[in-house]
């Protein structure tokens, strides 16, 4: 199993996570963060106001998939949420160790 752990721009939330609806994804979790990466000084919109340098509003997305679906996921995330502007964000995959704790229905 794997864990992807996406950062993008909030108001591609909805379009990201319909794009995942259609894949076969164990659990999606979605987390509203601050933060800024290489555009530092980078003025940014959003819902209009704007955001200068540290702390812009972004949004964190946990996935969890089997090993199989993981490039897949991946792959549909950067096509859905891909702008091309600095600040479009970040994807990683991670291992996930362990158990599910119910059984599956």
């Amino acid at each position: 199993m794997k864990q992807i752990l996406a950062v993008i721009k909030p108001y591609l939330v909805e379009k990201v996570i319909a794009a995942m609806a259609e894949l076969p994804i164990d659990e999606i979790s979605v987390r509203e963060v601050k933060g800024f990466g290489r555009q530092k000084n980078y003025l940014d919109r959003y819902r209009d106001n704007e955001y200068s340098g540290a702390f812009i509003p972004k949004v964190e997305l946990s996935i969890w998939c089997d090993d199989e679906n993981a490039e897949r996921v991946v792959e549909t995330m950067m096509e859905v949420s891909r702008t091309g502007r600095m600040g479009d964000g970040k994807i990683m995959i991670m291992p996930v160790l362990g158990q599910r704790i119910a059984p599956e229905i």
